[in-house]
């Protein structure tokens, strides 16, 4: 008797480890399959991570080669970048980017064929000048130079991969901060390198020789006013961060007053002190850059982002404006501070100089002469100096325009020009739409319409939207911006309860062993945690209540 019954516990301790460790095997099978679908979420942050954090370093990014090897990069994380997850609101944006791609296509096969789509485009006059007095037959285009519009279509390419990049990695809450990180860091680095080097070679940058601006900090860009905007916009970047740490500091629901704001400075705590030592490091280097264009609308952009994010912690509309008057305060007292340079230039050319307001005047009047299709992408240096004003400066080369919008009109036509600037104010609403729904993440919205200000007020100043090396991490971090820019599902935030089943009858739950850790094996795979519930073999079998694996393994 005694013997059958160690036997018959014995076949039932054997039928039980041999079902837990089939069981464990699809858990493991199933481990491995969510890794292969997550293999390529994984990399198109890695490839955006890499680009927004290296961009800037080769000389920004401004040689046709650099230029070319981030479209191949950022065109591999949009291949690789997850699109399953987009709601309603999101795929409305990525239409209309869509739209505005189409549209550009369009003009730009216009520009460059021999037979046109659209009624109206002609060749350009200047092709049959050149025919009669070269005498020879020429093929007219409408770009004044052939070809011209394929070699410069890479820097609006990068523009636009930048944002869908941002846009689509930024869906997912975690990888929209990673890129906040590398963002701020990447640019604490590159600020502490242009100080450095300005202090002790300001001759050269890199390995090269510096040609201008030897009294200003340019990092590693050739112009200090994109490398002005650049560190300006880390500087934003780490001022949200620092807001949010001290927003964590504060009691839930305590208003933001001068007891509050003197009790957090009584005893900061240390990442508190360590952020805000980024941050000022990046002020310092956007102030020796000695660029007007980059310093106003920074700290403008800095007022607006702390009434934005703090906004919910006002007492009144009183308290309100006497924030909006204190924070210009603090921008005067900066700019008295450590703008003197900044503060002379204005003293010494004012607001505008070089010949920009002649510039300006001589580029409407080329956009008059060709409304519809511009004279051809990238051939503004070719197409200005037949209208170039008399009155402008004769130093130098005017190769652009030094106003972003201008040079679209110029080089594309009005229609593709007033499409970008309804894209822009889309993008505006956006962005201020997020930062009115979102609580918890409204510092992406709020960072993004910072560095969305900075970049647009600057581009019409000057080019450097133009710039790789600023473009991809500001349209970057506004394309994550406009991803988290929408409420999120509630029911997706909500994890799935724990079920508790009975077990079967041909498993003895006195013989089960302890949970299993498959959710660790999960983690070193590298998979997101997820809330948990039993694995089934079937719908009538269930290993028991304390076999729990991830939620999205156990289907």
């Amino acid at each position: 008797m005694r013997l059958r019954s160690k036997q018959g516990l014995f076949r039932q301790w054997d039928a039980t480890s041999k079902c837990k460790v089939s069981n464990l095997h699809v858990g493991l099978g199933n481990v491995m399959k969510e890794t292969a679908k997550t293999r390529p979420n994984r990399v198109a942050p890695w490839l955006l991570f890499a680009a927004v954090a290296s961009a800037p370093l080769p000389f920004g990014s401004s040689q046709l080669v650099t230029v070319a090897f981030w479209c191949v990069v950022l065109g591999a994380c949009l291949v690789f970048a997850p699109v399953r997850s987009l709601t309603g609101g999101q795929l409305a944006l990525a239409a209309v980017a869509g739209v505005v791609v189409a549209a550009y296509g369009l003009v730009l096969h216009e520009q460059l064929a021999v037979r046109h789509w659209l009624p109206g485009a002609s060749p350009n006059p200047i092709w049959e000048q050149a025919q009669a007095v070269l005498g020879v037959p020429l093929v007219g285009s409408i770009s004044i130079a052939r070809n011209q519009p394929w070699f410069e279509l890479g820097r609006p390419l990068v523009c636009m991969l930048a944002l869908c990049c941002g846009f689509l990695v930024g869906t997912d809450t975690g990888r929209a901060r990673q890129l906040l990180n590398v963002i701020a860091w990447s640019g604490v680095v590159y600020a502490a390198f242009g100080v450095v080097a300005h202090i002790f070679d300001p001759t050269h940058i890199l390995w090269r020789d510096k040609d201008a601006y030897l009294d200003s900090v340019t990092g590693t860009f050739i112009n200090r006013n994109t490398a002005g905007a650049y560190f300006g916009s880390c500087a934003l970047v780490w001022s949200v961060l620092l807001w949010e740490r001290v927003q964590q500091k504060m009691p839930r629901g305590v208003l933001l007053t001068w007891p509050t704001i003197s009790g957090l400075l009584a005893r900061p705590p240390k990442a508190v002190i360590v952020t805000f030592t980024m941050l000022f490091l990046c002020l310092a280097a956007m102030f020796m850059t000695l660029s007007r264009g980059a310093v106003v609308p920074s700290l403008l952009a800095l007022v607006v982002g702390f009434i934005l994010f703090f906004r919910r912690h006002f007492p009144r509309r009183a308290a309100l404006v006497t924030a909006l008057a204190g924070g210009g305060a603090i921008v005067f007292l900066l700019l008295e501070v450590m703008g003197a340079g900044v503060n002379a230039r204005f003293d010494s050319v004012g607001l505008a100089s070089g010949g920009r307001l002649e510039t300006y005047k001589a580029t409407l009047r080329l956009i008059g002469d060709h409304p519809w299709f511009g004279t051809g992408q990238g051939t503004f240096a070719e197409a200005f100096p037949a209208y170039r004003s008399a009155d402008a400066p004769i130093w130098g080369v005017w190769d652009v325009a030094h106003n972003t919008l201008l040079e679209i009109a110029a080089d594309m036509g009005i229609p593709i020009a007033a499409l970008v600037t309804v894209g822009w104010a889309i993008i505006f609403a956006t962005l201020i739409h997020g930062v009115i729904v979102r609580k918890r993440g409204v510092i992406f919205p709020v960072a993004a319409l910072m560095v969305a200000l900075v970049a647009v007020l600057h581009s019409l100043v000057d080019f450097s939207l133009q710039i790789p090396g600023y473009s991809i991490v500001a349209l970057a971090l506004i394309g994550a911006g406009l991803a988290q820019s929408f409420r999120r599902d509630p029911n997706r935030s909500k994890a799935p309860k724990l079920v508790s089943k009975p077990a079967s009858d041909a498993v003895d739950q006195s013989w089960a062993d302890p949970q299993p850790n498959l959710p660790g094996i999960a983690q070193f795979f590298g998979l997101p945690k997820m809330a948990t519930k039993p694995l089934n073999l079937d719908e009538n079998r269930v290993l028991g209540p304390s076999y729990t694996v991830n939620s999205k393994l156990g289907n």
